[in-house]
């Protein structure tokens, strides 16, 4: 694949599909800009070169045309953090959007409308896909967080173009990724948190063969526990599960991989952050209390493996972290991979709700990488091809 590097974008237009779905305030304000600086360097090295930038992207799930959806609400954002005044256009498509492409000069940006404002973005539509690309010369993919999806702006499109790049975050992501699943260094330790099992199955079983150690915590806890013969109270559990945690347990021993559950947890009667708290053990919880949190025995023993590790994955928070009584789990993880990434190991943090927590505890920036695709990331660790990273081959 040909990355950024490698191509000279003197004189050349060349649109770039960005994933600037950042959150917004009931105001329209950008509430986060982690997705817009993630993009910067990219779009930066086009117009250094001496090219000029379409940027095209979506934002929320838009039913038709809708104002808070629109990218218009972003743009001055977009501006501030490239640091160069991105011009728009109400559309994505069409005579108005052909003019303005057409009038860009070298070191001129230009952000499209909203793609989903059009069925056929999300359909993968062939005739829209190139009528987004006659607006350029060259075509660049820097969207990880929609790479798993086939739509026209993301794999679609690349068709219809000689040159098409992979850009500065994609090629970021597709690294960090490989670096975990193929890395020679040892110790390798994958934290898998979240509520259910269900939706880790097929990470877990593919990156088995791959690591040494394998944590897990949160609500998926439970039903591992429980399939060992574990009390576990009312604590959050897929029955129709256990088999297959049990699978995952012989799996694991096959492929020598150590398995660290909880030892104790932060159990109550309620699911709210103002009822009263003990510590039990993990697999002797009351009948009438559940565990939301790992408990503090746990925190030093995951943080002993972790502070062993060469190369760290971080998926999925250990507790309900939106609770104050039920964060420490997540945040003694968080530190305990911090402190490991200082001393020189590689940690990747990703998938929605481990983002969120690394942020929410400014945790984030003691990652070695922290990625901004949950769902293509999922993908990749669970051995997929992502349609918009064959599509740049």
């Amino acid at each position: 694949m040909k990355t950024t590097e490698d191509y000279n974008f003197d004189g050349k237009k060349a649109i770039i599909r960005v994933d600037f779905n950042v959150p917004l305030n009931k105001d329209l304000e950008v509430t986060d800009i982690s997705r817009i600086e993630a993009a910067k360097p990219t779009i930066i090295k086009v117009l250094e070169d001496g090219g000029s930038a379409i940027l095209m992207s979506h934002l929320g799930r838009p039913k038709g045309v809708e104002d808070k959806f629109s990218l218009e609400n972003i743009v001055n954002t977009v501006s501030d953090v490239i640091g160069v005044k991105v011009k728009f256009v109400k559309n994505c498509i069409g005579d108005q959007v052909e003019q303005a492409a057409a009038e860009l000069k070298s070191g001129e940006v230009l952000m499209l409308e909203n793609l989903r404002f059009h069925d056929e973005e999300k359909a993968g539509d062939k005739e829209f896909a190139q009528r987004l690309a006659k607006l350029a010369d060259v075509y660049i993919n820097d969207a990880f967080g929609t790479a798993h999806r086939a739509h026209a702006s993301t794999t679609v499109i690349a068709q219809f173009f000689e040159d098409k790049i992979v850009g500065k975050l994609l090629q970021k992501e597709i690294d960090s990724l490989d670096k975990v699943l193929h890395s020679n260094e040892k110790p390798v330790t994958a934290i898998i948190g979240g509520a259910k099992v269900s939706s880790k199955i097929t990470v877990i079983e593919n990156i088995l063969p791959k690591i040494d150690h394998l944590i897990i915590g949160g609500g998926m806890s439970f039903t591992f526990i429980k399939a060992q013969g574990g009390k576990i109270g009312k604590s959050l559990v897929e029955d129709d599960k256990l088999d297959l945690a049990l699978k995952i347990i012989d799996k694991a021993k096959a492929e020598n991989v150590e398995l660290h559950l909880p030892v104790d947890v932060i159990s109550t009667t309620d699911f709210n952050n103002d009822a009263e708290t003990q510590v039990e053990k993990s697999n002797a919880i009351s009948d009438d209390r559940m565990g939301l949190d790992v408990g503090p025995e746990t925190n030093k023993l995951f943080a002993e493996v972790i502070k062993e590790s060469k190369i760290i994955l971080w998926n999925g928070p250990l507790g309900v972290f939106e609770m104050d009584n039920f964060k420490e789990g997540t945040i003694s993880i968080g530190q305990a991979i911090g402190e490991a990434t200082e001393n020189g190991s590689f940690s990747l943090v990703g998938g929605g709700d481990s983002v969120a927590a690394a942020k929410k505890f400014d945790l984030a920036d003691k990652m070695s990488y922290v990625s901004t695709g949950g769902g293509a990331m999922l993908e990749m660790l669970e051995g997929k091809s992502l349609p918009g990273i064959e599509a740049l081959k």
